[in-house]
């Protein structure tokens, strides 16, 4: 029996870095993968749809290259080539998590592990025995009833991610994140993208403000958004295409669809882990953690989509350093989920943190909001792309940063200055000191923040 410091189940990008972590600060390391390394996120999520969505955005702008004096005729794209430069994307990426791993010398084990008790896991015909261990197996896309995957008409994110047409019709149900990057990608293409979503607006985890303003732009892009609606049923019509039908605010709609993208959630990857012989306790079929990440089985510790606790890529990854440093003695910086970033990548792009406004109101917090408009930016109108703002959300009293906002053009690179200043606890006039480059985007955050105060200048 091979005897571990620690043994990591998953090398998504929490497992992965975990176990990265873990070898720098001097354990003995294993992990294990049943797939490639990477995870879904490397392999089939974050990483390849970033690669289609800039083969969209690129050819989004060379259709409207006539706003800048450009004349282009005779232009041809290629959907299997953009799926093809995605994979080798992937490819080169996960050869690097490889390479890591392999560097720090972690013992890579391919195989499906089976925990015999919260010390021990089987797998691949041996028995590994860890002091401590960490489950980040990760999570699956949630199907629903009458919409059954068939794997070509009837999808979710991970066989679209490979699909090498772009069909005519398509109905995407779900108004989250995956589907509206889709959509984005979809429709950038030539198909006739309709998105069912069954709260009453698309990203309804995001402000209310940024929602709408994100579905209008989709829409002037095209794009068709029933929101306050339920896919009743599916009939098939022939070989390749399908009738959904649609509960709308306005009534029955019978849409036609060549492809059916479900995205609406995600299940815990639990089953077959052996987590009842190991005392491991699921909570709404996610592994259930404290605080610190552990389950109820000593030693052992779950981070990422399995835990169903903010399930996004880099969480996971920061959930994977603090658990690993504090298991090393190290002082772990603390995890404050709200100062955590969530970002859309679609055209126009979505980030945020913290607090919407709703929230705020609801909560009863005492708040003030900024605002600035990508209009009033000099070098997003030098880009023409002009659509968006900026928005933050701030104490009445103290100034700290409550929730920011934004959408517009590459603005998930631009959320990291507010989210930098909620964590060093300042203030939005002290977000409102920092001098940007002239002529920059980012110079909307800062205009926001002063603008809470009625101290932006440029509007």
């Amino acid at each position: 029996m091979a005897a571990y410091d620690l043994v990591v189940i998953g090398a998504g990008p929490g497992g992965y870095v975990a176990a990265i972590r873990a070898a720098q600060l001097g354990m003995r390391v294993a992990i294990i993968e049943r797939g490639a390394l990477g995870g879904i996120c490397l392999n089939l999520g974050c990483i390849p749809s970033k690669a289609l969505l800039r083969n969209a955005e690129v050819l989004s702008l060379i259709n409207r290259a006539d706003e800048f004096g450009i004349e282009v005729k005779g232009v041809k794209a290629d959907y299997s080539q953009a799926v093809a430069r995605s994979r080798k994307v992937v490819d080169r990426l996960t050869r690097g998590v490889g390479s890591l791993l392999k560097k720090h010398q972690v013992d890579v084990v391919q195989g499906s592990a089976t925990l015999a008790d919260s010390h021990t896991v089987a797998v691949a015909g041996q028995r590994l025995e860890a002091q401590n261990m960490i489950i980040a197996t990760g999570a699956r896309p949630r199907v629903l009833p009458g919409l059954e995957m068939d794997g070509e008409l009837v999808v979710t994110y991970r066989e679209a991610i490979l699909q090498a047409e772009i069909p005519p019709d398509v109905v995407i149900v779900g108004g989250g994140a995956i589907g509206v990057e889709f959509a984005y990608v979809y429709n950038s293409y030539g198909a006739n993208v309709t998105i069912v979503e069954a709260e009453g607006r698309i990203l309804p985890n995001e402000d209310e403000e940024i929602s709408g303003l994100l579905a209008r732009a989709l829409e002037r892009q095209g794009i068709t958004i029933h929101v306050g609606s339920k896919v009743g049923g599916l009939q098939r019509t022939g070989t390749n295409g399908a009738t959904v039908e649609v509960d709308t605010p306005d009534g029955e709609k019978a849409l036609h669809a060549d492809r059916v993208l479900v995205a609406v959630g995600i299940l815990a990857n639990t089953e077959d882990l052996g987590l009842e012989q190991a005392g491991i306790t699921l909570e709404r079929g996610y592994v259930k953690v404290d605080d610190a990440l552990r389950t109820s089985a000593d030693g052992v510790y779950a981070i990422g989509d399995v835990t169903g606790v903010m399930p996004l890529a880099h969480v996971a990854q920061a959930q994977a350093v603090y658990v690993v440093e504090r298991l090393a003695g190290e002082e772990a910086y603390p995890l404050d989920y709200a100062s955590m970033p969530r970002a859309v990548y679609c055209v126009p792009q979505v980030a945020s943190f913290g607090v919407t406004e709703q929230e705020a109101k609801a909560q009863g917090l005492r708040y003030k909001v900024g605002r600035f408009p990508m209009a009033a930016n000099g070098k997003a109108l030098a880009l023409n792309e002009q659509d968006g703002l900026a928005k933050v959300i701030v104490a009445v009293d103290t100034g700290e940063l409550l929730g920011g906002h934004l959408i517009g053009h590459e603005v998930t690179e631009m959320l990291g200055e507010l989210s930098l200043a909620r964590v060093m606890e300042g203030s939005n006039l002290e977000v409102g000191a920092v001098v940007n480059a002239h002529p920059t985007i980012s110079e909307i955050v800062k205009e926001a923040a002063l603008a809470a105060d009625d101290k932006a200048i440029h509007i």
